[in-house]
């Protein structure tokens, strides 16, 4: 599996929680259910911009790239985080509730960058072969098995 697709195919797991952390946040912000939700999502979101950041930025950056969408990309990985940790710890759940809404904003435009500029242009750039191999790295990073 190429590592573009792998990562395609978190985006869909991470659509899912979301949407779930979305929905009626301000009435459950707060909450422990809502708390363990956001620390679930918090956990994989960084997990899966760790290995973008080691796995595809690394050999995008050799393309030139480290002066263009790589550090918009790094940015908002960072941003992002900032405002899942922030949210844990705020005061009021009203403001959760508030930064929740900014990070899911974030995260969707994100995403969106991704699969409509960035996946594209390494597919383009790195070409199948490394695509694979790092797919193979992703793999065996989450411990999953893929058929060949």
């Amino acid at each position: 599996m190429k590592l573009t697709h792998a990562l395609l195919g978190e985006h869909g797991v991470l659509y899912a929680l979301l949407d779930q952390l979305g929905s009626g946040a301000l009435k459950r912000a707060g909450s422990d259910a809502w708390i363990a939700s956001l620390q679930m999502l918090e956990a994989a979101l960084i997990s899966h911009a760790q290995l973008e950041d080691t796995l595809l930025f690394p050999e995008l950056a050799k393309h030139g790239l480290e002066q263009g969408p790589l550090p918009v990309m790094r940015a908002e990985h960072t941003e992002i985080e900032r405002l899942l940790a922030a949210a844990l710890v705020a005061p009021a759940p009203a403001l959760a509730a508030d930064l929740v809404a900014g990070m899911v904003e974030l995260t969707l435009e994100h995403f969106h960058k991704e699969e409509q500029v960035l996946f594209p242009m390494a597919e383009q750039l790195l070409g199948e072969t490394l695509l694979l191999e790092l797919g193979a790295r992703w793999a065996e990073q989450r411990d999953v098995h893929v058929a060949r």
